[in-house]
Protein backbone atom coordinates (compact mmCIF):
# COMPACT_ATOMS: atom_id res chain seq x y z
CA UNK A 1 0.00 0.00 0.00
CA UNK A 2 1.50 3.33 -0.92
CA UNK A 3 0.62 6.50 1.51
CA UNK A 4 1.54 10.10 0.26
CA UNK A 5 1.15 13.15 2.54
CA UNK A 6 2.86 16.48 3.10
CA UNK A 7 6.26 15.32 0.93
CA UNK A 8 6.50 11.92 2.63
CA UNK A 9 5.76 8.84 0.67
CA UNK A 10 5.80 5.39 1.77
CA UNK A 11 5.25 1.66 -0.01
CA UNK A 12 4.32 0.14 3.40
CA UNK A 13 5.20 -4.28 3.09
CA UNK A 14 2.26 -6.37 3.27
CA UNK A 15 0.59 -6.48 6.62
CA UNK A 16 1.69 -3.23 7.64
CA UNK A 17 -0.71 0.16 7.88
CA UNK A 18 -0.23 3.89 8.22
CA UNK A 19 -0.92 6.64 8.44
CA UNK A 20 0.87 10.64 7.63
CA UNK A 21 -1.25 13.46 9.34
CA UNK A 22 -0.62 16.79 10.57
CA UNK A 23 -2.32 17.31 13.82
CA UNK A 24 -4.81 20.17 14.74
CA UNK A 25 -3.25 22.51 17.14
CA UNK A 26 -4.71 22.00 21.00
CA UNK A 27 -6.79 24.87 22.23
CA UNK A 28 -5.77 26.71 24.92
CA UNK A 29 -6.18 25.51 28.38
CA UNK A 30 -5.16 27.24 31.71
CA UNK A 31 -1.72 27.98 32.43
CA UNK A 32 -1.12 26.65 29.06
CA UNK A 33 -0.50 23.25 29.34
CA UNK A 34 1.88 21.14 27.55
CA UNK A 35 1.28 17.75 26.73
CA UNK A 36 2.41 15.33 24.13
CA UNK A 37 -0.48 16.64 21.65
CA UNK A 38 1.16 19.99 21.39
CA UNK A 39 0.41 23.42 23.13
CA UNK A 40 -1.99 26.45 21.92
CA UNK A 41 0.07 28.18 18.79
CA UNK A 42 2.16 25.29 17.68
CA UNK A 43 2.54 25.35 13.96
CA UNK A 44 1.96 21.42 13.61
CA UNK A 45 4.14 19.60 11.80
CA UNK A 46 3.47 16.36 9.80
CA UNK A 47 4.01 13.33 11.50
CA UNK A 48 3.73 9.60 9.85
CA UNK A 49 2.77 6.61 12.22
CA UNK A 50 3.54 3.08 10.31
CA UNK A 51 3.17 -0.57 11.88
CA UNK A 52 2.70 -4.02 11.31
CA UNK A 53 -0.64 -3.82 13.19
CA UNK A 54 -4.33 -2.17 13.67
CA UNK A 55 -3.27 1.00 14.56
CA UNK A 56 -6.14 3.03 16.54
CA UNK A 57 -7.68 6.07 15.52
CA UNK A 58 -6.82 8.17 18.52
CA UNK A 59 -2.36 8.24 18.54
CA UNK A 60 -0.17 10.95 19.94
CA UNK A 61 2.63 12.22 17.86
CA UNK A 62 4.79 9.48 19.49
CA UNK A 63 2.35 6.87 19.63
CA UNK A 64 0.55 6.76 22.73
CA UNK A 65 -2.53 4.96 21.87
CA UNK A 66 -0.96 2.30 19.56
CA UNK A 67 1.75 1.34 21.94
CA UNK A 68 -0.72 0.60 24.75
CA UNK A 69 -2.34 -1.85 22.24
CA UNK A 70 1.27 -3.87 20.95
CA UNK A 71 2.15 -7.21 22.09
CA UNK A 72 4.80 -9.70 20.29
CA UNK A 73 5.53 -9.42 16.52
CA UNK A 74 4.18 -5.81 16.79
CA UNK A 75 6.58 -2.60 15.82
CA UNK A 76 5.53 0.68 15.30
CA UNK A 77 7.00 4.11 13.68
CA UNK A 78 6.60 7.27 14.05
CA UNK A 79 8.60 9.96 11.77
CA UNK A 80 7.80 12.92 13.04
CA UNK A 81 9.12 16.60 11.32
CA UNK A 82 10.12 19.20 13.38
CA UNK A 83 10.28 22.88 12.66
CA UNK A 84 12.83 25.17 10.63
CA UNK A 85 13.92 26.61 13.91
CA UNK A 86 15.12 23.02 14.56
CA UNK A 87 17.25 22.81 10.88
CA UNK A 88 21.00 23.20 12.01
CA UNK A 89 21.01 21.87 15.71
CA UNK A 90 23.67 19.70 16.21
CA UNK A 91 20.88 17.00 16.93
CA UNK A 92 19.68 16.63 13.69
CA UNK A 93 22.97 16.82 12.41
CA UNK A 94 22.85 13.20 11.08
CA UNK A 95 21.76 13.18 7.23
CA UNK A 96 19.14 10.61 5.72
CA UNK A 97 16.77 8.31 7.62
CA UNK A 98 18.35 6.34 10.19
CA UNK A 99 18.79 2.60 9.67
CA UNK A 100 18.14 0.71 12.94
CA UNK A 101 20.19 -1.68 14.92
CA UNK A 102 19.19 -4.20 17.60
CA UNK A 103 21.13 -2.91 20.38
CA UNK A 104 19.71 0.38 20.05
CA UNK A 105 16.66 -0.82 21.41
CA UNK A 106 16.09 -0.61 25.41
CA UNK A 107 12.92 0.14 27.75
CA UNK A 108 14.82 3.65 28.57
CA UNK A 109 14.38 4.54 25.06
CA UNK A 110 10.58 4.66 25.23
CA UNK A 111 8.22 7.69 26.02
CA UNK A 112 6.53 5.22 28.50
CA UNK A 113 7.84 2.05 30.13
CA UNK A 114 5.72 -0.61 29.03
CA UNK A 115 6.65 -4.08 30.41
CA UNK A 116 8.36 -6.02 27.92
CA UNK A 117 8.42 -3.03 24.66
CA UNK A 118 11.74 -1.45 23.78
CA UNK A 119 11.67 2.26 22.08
CA UNK A 120 15.16 4.06 20.04
CA UNK A 121 15.07 7.47 19.03
CA UNK A 122 17.11 8.99 16.41
CA UNK A 123 17.13 12.83 15.36
CA UNK A 124 17.68 13.06 11.36
CA UNK A 125 17.89 16.12 8.53
CA UNK A 126 16.52 14.88 4.91
CA UNK A 127 16.32 17.46 2.14
CA UNK A 128 16.60 20.72 4.86
CA UNK A 129 13.43 18.92 7.12
CA UNK A 130 14.29 17.87 11.08
CA UNK A 131 12.86 14.61 11.87
CA UNK A 132 12.85 11.89 14.79
CA UNK A 133 12.72 8.78 14.25
CA UNK A 134 10.79 6.95 17.00
CA UNK A 135 10.79 2.91 17.19
CA UNK A 136 9.08 0.45 19.37
CA UNK A 137 8.93 -3.24 19.73
CA UNK A 138 6.47 -4.74 21.30
CA UNK A 139 8.74 -7.23 23.06
CA UNK A 140 12.31 -6.35 23.33
CA UNK A 141 13.90 -10.13 22.69
CA UNK A 142 12.13 -10.26 19.41
CA UNK A 143 14.71 -7.44 18.26
CA UNK A 144 16.85 -9.38 15.81
CA UNK A 145 13.93 -10.33 13.69
CA UNK A 146 11.55 -6.95 13.97
CA UNK A 147 14.70 -4.55 13.31
CA UNK A 148 14.98 -6.19 10.33
CA UNK A 149 11.12 -5.57 9.24
CA UNK A 150 10.93 -2.14 10.58
CA UNK A 151 14.36 -1.52 8.26
CA UNK A 152 12.53 -2.67 4.99
CA UNK A 153 9.65 0.09 5.96
CA UNK A 154 11.74 2.83 6.39
CA UNK A 155 13.83 2.06 3.28
CA UNK A 156 10.60 2.18 1.16
CA UNK A 157 9.84 5.84 2.70
CA UNK A 158 11.27 8.73 1.09
CA UNK A 159 10.92 12.69 2.26
CA UNK A 160 10.79 15.02 -0.29
CA UNK A 161 11.83 18.45 -0.44
CA UNK A 162 9.76 21.12 0.65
Amino acid sequence: MKLTAYGITTDLPPGWEGRISRRQPPAATPGGRTGERGTPGDAPQPVAHLANFALPEDRGDFGSGAVDVMGSGNVFLALFEYGPESLGQALFAPQGVPELRPNMFSANGLQRVIQGQAGAQRFFTVHNRPFCLYAVLGRQGEAPVLVPAANLTLRATRIDPR
